[in-house]
């Protein structure tokens, strides 16, 4: 009786793996790659980053600052299509922080209005 084991060799494997073909990246009819619903999605969080950003700058600040910083972070790590966005987005939430930091410290108090 003899029992078939798996070839284990490197050669075995190295056969086996070129004999797969590589798959294609997914391409859209005109030709363009498509992304991934990851990298989409990296790609909203780079561009609320920036929205955040700069609408925090006028209001909700002590909010929108962290939440940009990290918005802009995630879409960095999962890389965004968009680093450029992103990276002006963690630009952005930084200013927030310290404008609201400046107005604290104007203001002597957390609440501010403008006028």
């Amino acid at each position: 009786m003899t029992v078939n084991a798996p070839d284990t060799t490197l050669g075995a494997r190295a056969a086996r793996a070129a004999a797969k073909p590589e798959a294609e990246p997914p391409t859209a009819p005109g030709g363009k790659l498509r992304s991934t619903p990851a990298v989409r999605q990296a790609d909203g969080m780079a561009v609320a980053s920036f929205v955040f950003g700069l609408v925090g700058l006028l209001a909700l600040n002590l909010l929108l600052g962290p939440a940009s910083i990290v918005l802009a972070s995630l879409a960095l790590r999962r890389g965004t299509t968009r680093p450029g966005r992103a990276r002006l987005g963690l630009a952005l939430g930084v200013a927030d922080l310290v404008v609201l930091a400046w107005l604290v410290s104007a203001d002597q108090t957390w609440s501010w209005s403008i006028g």
